[in-house]
């Protein structure tokens, strides 16, 4: 991983809840181990510990405070005494959290048997479930050897070429990209990368990497990144307003929109940025009588009613 990609807020977040359960479980490992395990400099390390030093309840007095100690070339992360009492959890927090700890062992390289593990083990117990039969992560079937390459032009900064299945556009693309950082948000594995195709950021899903080629070009990492959204449309990219009935109110939380308004009717009148008819169509087909196109490009505007077309003509 870069330097500029550990500096990121999203990866250092994930990055410090990591870190503090493993060097509790140490109890007192090596600076130089905590830097090689977690790929960081001791100056990167020195600030993770500044911040988690400053974690802890209301009123943020010193016994309130998770207390870290370094001891010449060893750092120790103790838990305030708050944090042993017994935690009283709805059965809706229960099962959101063990869906979290169980997304986070499904990530390659995650230890089953670590801290995470027998914590994720520990409350299934208390709610009766076997987590193995009753809850399956799926981050995406990515390739052992794909994502060993991506991981490999993220360290050594190298440029990769991509045979990737763009969703959107329902079509194969081939394109070179600078890799920043491999992460999981939203139940995937993702590529952060600068695209040079579309001479932009981008996000790629690892899972529709067909196959990546490591190059021999190099690129230098941007100092620092800003937190990544899972798309940013272009200003050129057409807009589309729908109206949504309260059924539909789920795609306002799943889908970035530009501006959203509640009608009288108490529908929700939406709009949102469209990349390829693909994508448009594969929507309102999913919603059929719950949306309804306001305005539009042509082109678009009965993009669910073709696809619908094209679908029945299958089945004469």
């Amino acid at each position: 991983m870069s330097k500029a990609a550990n500096g990121g807020a999203a990866a250092r977040m994930q990055r410090l809840l990591a870190m503090v359960p493993w060097i509790v479980a140490q109890d007192g490992p090596l600076t130089s181990e905590v830097c090689a395990r977690f790929e960081v400099t001791p100056e990167q390390l020195a600030a993770d510990l500044e911040v988690i030093w400053l974690v802890g309840l209301p009123p943020y007095t010193p016994d309130a405070l998770i207390d870290v100690k370094q001891e010449g070339d060893r750092v120790w992360i103790r838990f305030a005494e708050v944090f042993g009492k017994p935690q009283r959890l709805t059965p809706d927090q229960a099962v959101a959290l063990l869906t979290a700890g169980a997304s986070v062992l499904a990530l390659p390289g995650a230890e089953p048997d670590g801290p995470l593990g027998r914590g994720v083990r520990k409350l299934a117990g208390v709610l009766g479930v076997d987590v193995s039969q009753v809850l399956e992560v799926d981050l995406g079937a990515a390739g052992v050897e794909v994502l060993d390459l991506l991981r490999r032009g993220v360290s050594e900064q190298r440029q990769l070429h991509l045979d990737y299945y763009s969703f959107a556009r329902d079509a194969r693309t081939q394109r070179n990209v600078n890799p920043y950082l491999v992460e999981a948000q939203d139940g995937s594995l993702y590529l952060l990368a600068y695209c040079h195709q579309a001479e932009a950021d981008r996000r790629f899903r690892v899972d529709r990497i067909v196959s990546a080629t490591l190059l021999d070009d190099t690129f230098v990492a941007p100092p620092a990144m800003e937190e990544w959204r899972l798309f940013e449309p272009d200003a050129s990219d057409p807009r589309v307003v729908l109206d949504l009935d309260p059924a539909a109110a789920w795609v306002i939380e799943a889908y970035p929109m530009e501006s959203v308004e509640t009608r009288p009717d108490g529908r929700q009148r939406v709009t949102v940025a469209v990349t390829a008819e693909p994508w448009l169509a594969r929507l309102l087909l999913a919603l059929g009588p719950q949306a309804e196109v306001v305005t539009g490009p042509p082109g678009l505007i009965d993009a669910g009613r073709r696809a619908a077309g094209e679908i029945l003509a299958r089945y004469p």
